[in-house]
């Protein structure tokens, strides 16, 4: 599927940008502004399948999600960032995008979700329930988060929302849970930034392994799953040494 990509700035670094579920190439506004305000990137944003301005889907597994990127952004790249579903799309297609650099914040590497024995049948027998409770306990913590956004951020998120073929994500959280990402040398320099939410998608455990493989680890105590948006500048000036 062709993704609707834009491309902004004139600064001789080029980087791409993979958001995560029910987001789109808006919503990395904050950070697309703070890096422009630095004067030496380009960017280009993207609205994976079935967000944004990307048409819709009638399959949205992880790999057609990586085929579209691998497409859609240019190949060799300074640098790659993708957050949350974005990660573990980018993790997918990172081979045949041979950034300089790729860059995962809080990516869904190992969602912390039951996937065998008694709990895990129990949770996927109805995963429409399952999730909307699970969903419902993260909302609350997340609008809390959120109200201290400012209102422009808010209205992206809610543009983004409007925008979202929602019929992807039990599909989606299915297969992340039960694909994890395996843990080997990354295919090219890769760092995970990670939140304080973090274990929810990428367990602190499997960090440690990823990192035994040669992957670095960075941390941002104190911000939340959607650090972008919560602080782009503190975000920006944890990964601008690596753009």
């Amino acid at each position: 599927m062709r993704l609707h990509t834009t491309t902004v700035g004139d600064g001789s670094r080029h980087v791409g940008l993979v958001h995560g579920l029910g987001g789109d190439g808006d919503t990395w506004r904050p950070l697309v502004d703070r890096m422009l305000r630095a004067g030496e990137y380009t960017v280009t944003t993207l609205d994976l399948r079935g967000h944004g301005r990307s048409e819709r889907a009638t399959s949205y597994r992880l790999d057609d999600f990586a085929d579209d990127v691998s497409t859609a952004l240019p190949v060799g790249l300074d640098a790659v960032i993708g957050h949350s579903l974005g990660g573990s799309v980018l993790v997918r297609a990172v081979d045949r995008l041979t950034p300089r650099r790729a860059i995962y914040l809080d990516p869904g590497f190992a969602l912390a979700l039951p996937t065998t024995g008694v709990a895990g049948r129990f949770f996927w027998a109805v995963p429409a329930l399952s999730m909307g409770v699970a969903g419902a306990l993260q909302a609350r913590k997340g609008a809390k988060v959120r109200a201290g956004y400012d209102p422009d951020i808010r209205n992206l998120l809610s543009r983004a929302r409007e925008r979202f073929d929602t019929r992807m994500a039990v599909g989606v959280f299915r297969d992340v849970a039960f694909h994890p990402v395996a843990v080997a040398a990354p295919a090219v320099p890769s760092t995970v930034v990670l939140s304080d939410d973090s274990p929810a998608v990428l367990p602190d455990a499997f960090a440690a392994r990823l990192e035994h493989a040669g992957w670095q680890i960075r941390r941002l105590p104190g911000l939340h799953h959607d650090m972008h948006l919560e602080d782009p500048d503190l975000t920006f000036h944890a990964i601008a040494d690596l753009l």
